[in-house]
């Protein structure tokens, strides 16, 4: 007999915190002490769909929405969708009212599939082809957003109805900038309503936005005086940073709807501009905290030192032991799209867990997948 059976009031001290700021919103411990997501047991999932796999917290991923949509009542935010692009998560958040920002005809066409209206999907990428801009186009995605002189001549040479665009600015360092705008404003089909900029990735530190925002209001005020023309929008990008681990800095969300707030109120009575529309794309803050990665152990090894290696690469608890279930949080961003067939590893499936139900959304690539593709010998 175990000490729990002799003393069942015991489990709860023994059962393991799970720190809320890693793991989905909806993450709790069952009677038996297993973890559950979406009130389906870890555990359930991994014995029927095995393992590696992908599970991702639905209640969590419109949360998320539904906070940045509370915080930032007047901004428009677009969910970053390369940080997970699949049906299902266009179709979640644009159901919480979010737009869906795309980078390539792929996204684009996953995002259409699952029912966003193109005028709220916006495509940005470093390179995009003349069909990828021609395929945007045609769809009528609300914005496009250009990067130099050389793609703004692109898309207009295959644009044949008015396309709305926004021009991507790095502040402080865009030598470009000017000739991209004169390339737009004399394109016949293009119509430039904003700028866009990209503070980088993961950040923490809401201070960051404030000096960019002087910058692109300033630049937008030399616009006008420059070209006589109001841009009305500014789109202030993503990159915001969670917590992977305990004690992990985050974004305050709250204190960057402050920054965004008090940084465009002095940079427009300086410049005598009048205040855009914000848009943030936040991706990884959106979908990474959704999902859990869930792994078997396979087989663990001593070595002389002491330290032990256990076949799924990562550092974990010393007693793990073979057939244990390995859930790491935080994975919802980017894992499933950036995962790869090396060494000719099937991919693992995405399964969602809503209300006690598990449903899959990607299933498991299988050897004839692989196969599937290659076409001669």
């Amino acid at each position: 007999m175990t000490l729990l059976e002799i003393f069942p009031s015991l489990r709860g001290a023994m059962t393991p915190r799970l720190d809320p700021a890693l793991w989905p919103i909806s993450t709790r411990h069952d009677q038996s002490g297993r973890i559950c997501i979406g009130d389906v047991a870890l555990e359930d999932i991994a014995d029927q769909y095995g393992t590696p796999t992908y599970v991702i917290d639905e209640s969590d991923v419109r949360h998320r929405c539904r906070t940045y949509r509370e915080i930032f009542p007047d901004s428009e935010i677009v969910y970053a969708g390369k940080a997970l692009m699949i049906r299902a998560m266009a179709k979640w958040v644009s159901e919480e009212g979010l737009g869906v920002g795309v980078c390539s005809a792929g996204e684009l066409s996953i995002a259409i599939a699952a029912g966003v209206q193109p005028s709220r999907i916006i495509l940005h990428s470093n390179t995009k082809t003349a069909s990828e801009l021609r395929t945007a186009a045609n769809a009528g995605v609300g914005r496009i957003v250009i990067d130099s002189p050389s793609e703004a001549a692109l898309l207009a040479s295959v644009c044949t109805r008015s396309q709305k665009v926004l021009i991507h600015v790095t502040p402080g360092a865009d030598t470009e900038f000017e000739d991209t705008v004169a390339t737009v404003k004399n394109a016949t089909h293009l119509h430039l309503i904003g700028l866009h900029c990209q503070l980088g990735s993961h950040i923490t530190d809401p201070e960051r936005f404030r000096s960019a925002i002087g910058t692109m209001i300033g630049q937008m005020a030399d616009i006008r005086r420059a070209h006589t023309m109001i841009l009305t929008e500014l789109d202030l990008g993503g990159g915001h940073g969670i917590a992977y681990l305990p004690g992990d800095a985050q974004l305050d969300l709250t204190r960057l709807a402050r920054v965004i707030d008090e940084s465009l109120d002095d940079a427009c009575i300086r410049n005598r501009f009048p205040r855009p529309k914000i848009v943030l794309e936040p991706g990884r803050a959106i979908a990474a905290r959704a999902g859990v990665t869930l792994h078997r152990a396979q087989s663990t090894k001593t070595i002389s030192d002491g330290r032990s290696f256990v076949s799924v690469g990562a550092r974990l608890p010393a007693d793990l032991r073979e057939g244990d279930l390995v859930g790491v949080p935080g994975t919802g961003a980017y894992h499933h799209s950036m995962t790869s067939t090396n060494d000719n590893v099937c991919r693992p499936p995405v399964i969602a867990v809503l209300g006690g139900v598990a449903r899959p959304l990607i299933r498991r690539e299988s050897m004839d997948d692989l196969l599937a593709r290659e076409v001669g010998m």
